[in-house]
């Protein structure tokens, strides 16, 4: 029988982590593994119906608040009777579940880190580091999404560099490519005048991502430029509990009506054919699905400068870098895009031939096949510190 992989994450509804599993399961050759996702609160059937194959087993474990302690048997039972080959945790929220797994005698026991936590931007907080060096002798192999968070890895939380694997996250090329003949309007959207410069965002509209922050930028860029009151168009795609402060932002400056707020959206790669420019304000960052979607889409990204956000675009080259939480940097940015549409497009277009080279989709599944791969066949799987 094919080995199972347990993908083991907090929750499993819209977010980039969550659609990096999405993407792993659906392209890896169904002959090599059997998958399952168990989320310790909840799997959103919405969500989960993203998985095109049929095989996949889904478990929600209804976690309270707290530290899950109390799941441990359980879990334990779970993985006894699945005896799955590879449990693979993401992020600190699932990080402690390695726990029951080493109890389970779990061959491989893998965890990622995918991203900052949501109150540790900057990977300071001692706590966390704490956290992460109590459980490290449950994990055999970390995979981090970014240099970045290697590096955190390795230099603040003591994990050998030996035991540590850099796989970035991949994009589907195909799904997400450039709208044949400039910008195509997606259903909804309001912007379909060809004179105009729609600059967006799409995601989870929570405090990491900072999307009030981009509606502040929008606002000082007409302010900066007010020629391009006339073209400029901001469009916001997500929800979340940042939503209304958005909103009453673009309200009191009285430019709503050159925004579109449709809320969350499944059609994400036609939003992003919709647009001549993405943008993602985010106080922190893993590796950004989104970015790569937005590049492969040949849109120009204007990003801020955190996390793995610099691995993947090059300033002035394929985007442009600023610093997080700047307004003013971030409205300077939009106006650099709008005022430009020639250079805009050249940067997405190398951003599009930086994808297909760097980040394919097809790179990542082997990688990650590569690791587990590794893993089970060697005589032992524990790494020792």
């Amino acid at each position: 029988m094919r080995p199972l992989v347990l993908h083991l994450v907090y929750r499993f509804d819209t977010g980039g982590l969550e659609n990096g599993v999405v993407n792993l399961i659906n392209h890896m050759p169904a002959d090599a593994y059997r998958h399952a996702v168990v989320a310790l609160t909840e799997v959103v059937p919405g969500f989960a119906a993203r998985i095109r194959r049929d095989d996949v087993e889904f478990v929600s474990l209804h976690k309270p608040p707290g530290h899950g302690a109390k799941l441990y048997p359980r879990l334990a039972r779970l993985f006894a009777d699945w005896r799955p080959a590879v449990v693979h945790t993401r992020n600190l929220a699932a990080l402690e579940c390695q726990v029951p797994a080493a109890w389970a005698r779990v061959p491989a026991r893998v965890h990622g880190e995918h991203g900052r936590d949501v109150d540790d931007p900057d990977g300071t907080r001692a706590k966390y580091q704490w956290m992460r060096r109590a459980y490290r002798p449950f994990v055999q192999r970390y995979v981090a999404l970014s240099r970045d968070l290697a590096g955190y890895l390795e230099h603040r939380v003591g994990v050998p560099q030996r035991r540590i694997a850099q796989i970035y996250n991949g994009v589907d090329v195909e799904r997400f490519h450039p709208a044949a003949g400039g910008r195509a309007v997606p259903p909804g959207c309001p912007f379909d005048d060809p004179a105009l410069f729609v600059v967006g965002t799409v995601g989870r509209m929570q405090t990491v991502k900072a999307q009030p922050v981009l509606a502040r930028a929008f606002v000082r860029a007409l302010e900066l430029a007010p020629q391009l009151r006339a073209t400029l168009r901001l469009v916001l795609v997500g929800d979340g509990p940042l939503r209304a402060e958005a909103q009453t932002v673009l309200d009191a400056a009285g430019v709503t009506p050159l925004t579109w707020m449709p809320g969350e959206r499944s059609d994400v790669p036609d939003v992003m054919r919709g647009l001549d420019g993405f943008v993602l304000p985010s106080l922190a960052e893993g590796i950004s699905n989104t970015i790569l979607e937005a590049m492969a889409t040949g849109l120009p990204v204007l990003a801020t400068a955190v996390g793995g956000n610099p691995e993947l675009v090059v300033d002035g080259e394929s985007g442009l870098l600023v610093a997080a939480g700047d307004v003013d940097a971030l409205a300077a940015g939009l106006v650099a895009l709008a005022s430009d549409r020639g250079r805009s497009a050249a940067m997405g277009a190398a951003g599009r031939e930086r994808v297909q080279a760097q980040f394919s989709l097809q790179a990542m599944v082997d990688a990650y096949r590569s690791l587990y791969d590794r893993l089970l066949s060697g005589p032992s799987t524990r790494a020792k510190d």
